[in-house]
């Protein structure tokens, strides 16, 4: 629209130094292409066409170009139909909107003018008789049935108004969970017919829960609420909707302001304040230790290592503060370092009596670069992994839930950064830093690991932005870490090195876990290639972004490589006897199994469709082509990331 009215101001005014610039040899003014080739704009376009779609029916193609040349005449510029209309600018008005003066802008009367009376009398007549006529025309105007309308290389989508249209003064709350089939149905209804309403989430904000049980009578979800009133579940939805009284029920509610005693939005808080948090048994001693021990730069074979001290001065100090023989504070010691407040500096082993380094968990170098790390360490008694395991997945499916597409393709990184849930998350990770992650079944490190993965996507994409070309992908991917057990975890090394069983990444020389790597016992002994439609890195080529269940991890595995070959990557022509493949399959092809049984191997996860097409070409014996398509790294979001920067 500034431009529009720039170009106005171009075209009325002689005396515009602009115009002095865009003239031609003629005299005639011609106005330029933006991108400075001297062209008229008109010639610079390939085409000026546009579509317009109806109630979602495309109606016709319509010439909305904004310029014009007309016997080397400039024609003023008009922006189009279905967009806003600029306004004048500051200092100048709209004369009579009649006859063939509609487009001419007079210079409001100044001081300087100093009109004659009859003038100012009939200039105002003329002001309130336009007000009067444009008051008549927006009355009798009915809603623009455009839905949706076309300009050259933009794609504008209007947005209808819900159901129903009017400012809320109450409010609609419903109680969900995180995975729930019903609450996913009930957050679309609302959505499709544009009401705002607050969840409640019960996974994620388990204090909650009391209070459905006390309003509701029972733990299940979905529960709506019109303000205090309780409507019911998504069956009690559909009965309102299909018998005509929904909207006149919405209607009535929303009048009038929610009371206090209807269901609070969420706010900051705890995870659970019934939670109890068990102060480890050890972190008395530790925190002896830390104020005792010598901790020092030490030169070893001519290398400095930092921030350590000798394991006899441990020795040493609990003799002396626990009044206790040596074999007993060696044995100490042994706990101390099984629960990862110590490590030896070059994890030669756990903790032994003599000259061998240590050092405290908070003083290794890359923990402090750690994203789930905040200036000390959690001294808390680490819960079961399982158990964090689970709550990550339902807060994490909560936030997907809430700030994702309904396909879950889009993500909306902004929202989630803001969130409560996302808070929370950041809180609920410090967990991670002490956790017995070898205490985990396989299936459970499967599931645990994959989730992790995924959340730490978003995590990085939050914090760091969206990476940019190859080596800013490698920073972003090897460089974003967790403590997890004691241990950084960044994710590359989760990815190649737990799931995939300490396997290379593509174009890498070397292994993420060399002999003698603590984390190495963490790897899962078998590579599942299945783990490839699991994971998400926040591209759009790469599968869509889930979280799964220690229980069913199998199952959920299976889906997702369903989902992901039902989509675009994977693609057969019959006519050129060539199968597309996404270039996840080539990049990981090791973990797969060998390319001419790649097939046959890929036909237990497509469509009917794709497997007949499929089929078709491996029955006749020909031979097939391999291509391999272009990954898309763009992000997959649909707004505008404001990251938040190391």
């Amino acid at each position: 629209m500034e431009q529009g009215n720039e170009e106005k101001r171009k075209t009325l005014l002689p005396n515009n130094k602009a115009e002095e610039n865009n003239t031609n040899e003629t005299g005639n003014h011609v106005l330029r292409d933006e991108n400075g080739t001297g062209k008229p704009r008109s010639e610079s376009r390939e085409n000026g066409a546009e579509t317009v779609k109806i109630n979602g029916v495309l109606e016709a193609n319509r010439d909305y170009s904004p310029k014009h040349l007309i016997n080397g005449q400039d024609q003023i510029l008009h922006p189009h139909s279905l967009l806003p209309q600029p306004e004048a600018p500051p200092g100048l008005t709209k004369s009579s909107s009649n006859g063939e003066d509609c487009n001419r802008i007079d210079r409001s009367p100044s001081d300087g003018d100093r009109p004659s009376i009859g003038r100012f009398l009939r200039d105002s007549i003329k002001r309130i008789s336009s007000l009067k006529e444009s008051d008549g025309r927006d009355r009798k105007s009915c809603p623009s049935p455009v839905t949706e309308f076309h300009l050259s290389g933009l794609k504008v989508i209007v947005k209808s108004h819900g159901v129903v249209d009017f400012n809320f003064n109450g409010r609609i709350s419903f109680f969900s969970r995180s995975g729930c089939r019903e609450s996913t149905a009930v957050r679309s209804f609302f959505r499709e017919r544009g009401l705002r309403f607050v969840e409640i989430n019960v996974d994620v904000y388990a204090e909650r829960e009391k209070e459905l049980i006390r309003r509701s009578g029972s733990a299940s979800v979905p529960k709506v609420f019109f303000n205090e009133k309780m409507i019911g579940g998504l069956e009690e939805l559909n009965l309102m909707v299909d018998g005509g009284d929904f909207e006149m029920r919405v209607r009535e509610m929303m009048r009038r302001r929610c009371p206090e005693s209807g269901p609070a939005a969420p706010v900051y808080g705890f995870d659970d304040p019934d939670e109890e948090e068990w102060t480890d048994e050890m972190v008395g001693i530790v925190r002896v230790l830390r104020q005792r021990l010598p901790i020092q730069d030490r030169m070893v074979k001519m290398k400095m290592v930092k921030n350590c001290f000798m394991g006899r001065e441990m020795v040493e100090v609990m003799i002396e503060q626990l009044d206790c023989g040596r074999k007993k504070a060696v044995e100490i010691g042994k706990v101390i370092a099984r629960k990862h407040f110590i490590h030896h500096v070059s994890q030669e082993n756990d903790f032994e009596d003599g000259n061998h380094l240590y050092r405290f968990l908070e003083h290794e170098p890359i923990i402090p670069r750690c994203f789930n790390f905040r200036g000390s360490t959690n001294d808390n008694e680490p819960k079961p992994a399982a158990v964090i395991g689970r709550k990550l997945a339902k807060i994490m499916s909560a936030i997907l839930e809430a700030y994702g597409s309904e396909d879950c393709c889009h993500v909306d990184y902004n929202r989630i950064r803001k969130s409560e849930e996302f808070r929370r998350y950041v809180n609920l990770v410090q967990d991670l830093q002490r956790v017995d992650v070898l205490a985990l079944s396989e299936d459970e490190k499967l599931a645990f690991f994959l989730n992790l993965y995924n959340a730490m996507i978003i995590h990085a994409v939050i914090r760091n932005g969206c990476p940019e070309g190859v080596i800013d992908r490698r920073t972003f991917y090897g460089d974003f870490n967790y403590i997890v057990g004691g241990y950084p975890y960044s994710l590359t090394v989760i990815k190649n090195g737990i799931l995939r069983s300490n396997r290379r990444q593509p174009y890498s020389l070397i292994k993420p876990f060399n002999v003698g790597d603590k984390r190495l016992e963490v790897a899962l002994p078998k590579v599942n290639p299945l783990i490839h439609f699991g994971l998400c890195n926040g591209t759009r080529s790469s599968p869509t972004v889930r979280f799964f269940s220690a229980e069913g991890i199998d199952a959920e595995l299976r889906v997702a490589a369903r989902e992901f070959f039902i989509g675009d990557a994977m693609e057969v022509d019959l006519d050129k006897r060539t199968v597309y493949f996404s270039r996840i399959i080539k990049w990981y092809c090791v973990d797969f199994v060998p390319e001419k049984d790649i097939l046959k191997w890929i036909l237990n996860y497509l469509d009917a469709t794709k497997a007949g097409l499929l089929m078709h070409l491996l029955s006749d014996g020909g031979p097939i082509n391999f291509v391999y398509q272009k990954y898309d790294w763009s992000l997959n979001s649909e707004w505008k990331i404001e990251y938040l920067g190391c």
